[in-house]
């Protein structure tokens, strides 16, 4: 049994839409009508939310398919998107003074920590190079 779908409210959507790239439609070959970016974004935050495979996306009327989703996740994460989205949010929370910066946490794995490290040393070469032969003279030799 499928959830039910997540809906954006629409005081969230009037704040996101602007933020999501609209490409221009083809004149001459229009091809197949664009899913409305609204359902993506929908179905993306479905799958988010409830942690299932994108090919798990329910197939409930108004909503794209999974793939359809993931693919448009990709495009507005190759333009930007989700960047600009966190970024108002956080100034919307800011604005609010709804965040707690004292519980703010900086990823170790992000952050280097470079100033403090020793220098190493230089890493030895792996690249082929010349080499001495293994074989020795006397055994070249004694082989022909």
């Amino acid at each position: 049994m499928a959830a039910e779908p997540w809906r954006v409210p629409d005081v969230w959507w009037e704040e996101i839409e602007p933020l999501i790239p609209r490409p221009e439609r083809r004149f001459r070959y229009p091809g197949r009508q664009r899913w409305d970016e609204r359902a993506c974004l929908e179905g993306i935050l479905y799958v988010l939310r409830w942690a299932i495979p994108w090919k798990e996306l329910p197939r409930i009327e108004g909503f794209p398919s999974g793939k359809t989703c993931w693919r448009r996740l990709d495009e507005w994460e190759k333009a930007g998107v989700w960047s600009a989205v966190m970024e108002r949010l956080q100034a919307r929370l800011q604005d609010a003074e709804a965040i707690d910066w004292g519980r703010a946490i900086a990823d170790a794995s992000l952050v280097s920590a470079k100033k403090g490290a020793p220098r190493r040393g230089r890493a030895p070469q792996t690249a082929a190079g010349p080499r001495r032969s293994s074989t020795s003279a006397a055994t070249l030799a004694a082989s022909r």
